[in-house]
Formats: C-alpha cells, sequence, structure tokens
C-alpha cells in the first residue's frame, strides 16, 4: 500500500480506514502499543512519522472504543507532511522501535 502511495503522492487510507471514514494514526506513546495489538506478528510493516502541523482541521483526536485520545484523519494523506518511512522489523520480542520523538 504505502508503495503506491509514493507513486500517487498521497495515501488513502488501509482498507479498515476506508471502512471506518478516516486514517486510523497513533502518537509516538501510543504506536508501540498499537502494533502489538493490531499488528502482531506482521513483518514487512513500515512505521511513517507524519508532521500533524500540516494536516490542519483534516487531524482530529477522538475518543477510542477503550477510552484513549487516536488521532483521526479525514483526508487523504499528502505525503508532503511525511517526515520519514523507516522499517519496523519483528524480532523474537515483538516490533523493534526506533528512538521515537514524544515519547
Amino acid at each position: 500500500m504505502w508503495r503506491e502511495a509514493e507513486k500517487n503522492g498521497r495515501f488513502t487510507g488501509a482498507p479498515i480506514d476506508i471502512a471506518d471514514g478516516f486514517i486510523h494514526f497513533s502518537t509516538a506513546g501510543q504506536v508501540r502499543e498499537t502494533a502489538a495489538r493490531h499488528f502482531a506478528g506482521q513483518m514487512d510493516l513500515l512505521l511513517v512519522a507524519i508532521d500533524g502541523a500540516k494536516l490542519g482541521d483534516a487531524l482530529r483526536c477522538e475518543v477510542s472504543r477503550g477510552g484513549a485520545l487516536f488521532p483521526h484523519l479525514y483526508a487523504e494523506l499528502g505525503l508532503d507532511a511525511v517526515l520519514w518511512v523507516k522499517p519496523l522489523p519483528l524480532g523474537a520480542g515483538g516490533h523493534e522501535f526506533p528512538a521515537l520523538e514524544g515519547e
């Protein structure tokens, strides 16, 4: 999906995003739990850092089913808002994250 977004200059979302009507994001402090809960055991994942200030009012923090606030993007993600993309390798104990700003 991400390679397609790079070709098109925008990310329209994964199937779950399209079904829900927004692109699901996690903050730096949430992403480890999100990966463990929703992507456990998945290989070939990418970690994409976003400059939220470039997304304007389309980025909203909303209460999840568990009560935590999660960022949701109600628009396509233009790649001009992407700060970096890094592989998220899977190790014996789960995904191995780089150091993240804001943790």
